[in-house]
């Protein structure tokens, strides 16, 4: 009995602090961190405010494990796609699925990219545990490409930033930015991907 009621009491926390974490991405991507208050997540979560300072010191643990686990989820699922990819030069189809799936995790997008920039020790904690280990193992992947001749010859690690400093300029767009659309002008996904592909493999000269 016992160990039934243990186990049930884990449940119960596991789910009380995924209803804050839900909660609380929900409300930083559509106000803003600065204007979320805890009472706030607290009435979207169906929980009392006490109950959040049980799981989080404050409101900033929160937005730090969101922000934290959110690139974990965005850069790894990117390497994931680059491991199947069936050869080196099919970056196309990474960044068009990638994209893709950003685009259904537009709250996710808002979190990680805009409202994490208020807060260089933020910034620093997931450049330090997150992209820096996401960019040894980007490296390893285009060193091996440069080993067998598909990729010139080049620093892999400047190669690993320029792909996924390319691959984050482009989840960037009027929904995670909170502005209007763009204009007629705008690209659509296929010719941005095109594009970032394309630049990506062959640059931007023209050839002689």
């Amino acid at each position: 009995m016992e160990s039934l009621k243990g186990s049930s009491g884990q449940k119960n926390q596991a789910d009380n602090r995924r209803k804050i974490l839900d909660a609380s991405l929900q409300l930083f991507a559509e106000h803003g961190y600065g204007g979320t208050p805890t009472s706030q997540i607290a009435q979207q979560a169906g929980i009392s405010e006490g109950t959040i300072f049980r799981y989080f010191p404050g409101k900033k643990d929160i937005l730090a494990e969101l922000v934290t686990a959110g690139w974990v989820t965005i850069l790894t699922d990117l390497l994931n796609e680059l491991s199947m990819m069936a050869d080196y030069t099919d970056v196309e189809s990474v960044l068009r699925s990638r994209m893709r799936s950003l685009e259904n995790n537009t709250n996710l997008m808002k979190v990680c990219f805009y409202e994490a920039q208020h807060f260089p020790e933020l910034r620093e904690q997931v450049y330090s545990d997150v992209i820096v280990r996401v960019l040894s193992v980007a490296e390893a992947f285009f060193q091996t490409a440069i080993d067998r001749g598909v990729y010139r010859k080049m620093n892999p690690k400047t190669v690993a930033k320029i792909f996924l400093g390319m691959f984050m300029v482009a989840g960037f767009g009027p929904q995670t930015m909170g502005g209007a659309a763009e204009g007629p002008q705008a690209l659509d996904e296929d010719e941005m991907v095109r594009g970032i592909s394309d630049i990506f493999l062959n640059g931007v000269l023209a050839a002689t």
